[in-house]
């Protein structure tokens, strides 16, 4: 069973899943700096700001992997 999950982690389905959940997590990033700039608090303005620049680099490690994935298939094929 853990074999499974390792591999559907490295899947095409898998990095896809990742993608709409850190996804997902951006819209609580953008609930929170709005909030951060209807209150004017800064410290809350930049942690909302750092957490959007993790979600960036996520989703672009996300579609470097879904690249490689399918440069594997065309190999493949």
């Amino acid at each position: 069973m853990a074999k499974k999950a390792k591999n559907f982690k490295k899947s095409k389905t898998g990095a896809y899943v990742s993608i709409a959940t850190t996804a997902f997590g951006a819209i609580s990033v953008a609930k929170q700096a709005k909030l951060a700039r209807n209150d004017h608090d800064t410290l809350r303005l930049i942690d909302a700001a750092v957490s959007a620049a993790a979600i960036v680099t996520g989703l672009a490690i996300l579609y470097r992997e879904l690249k490689r994935l399918g440069d594997d298939d065309v190999l493949l094929g």
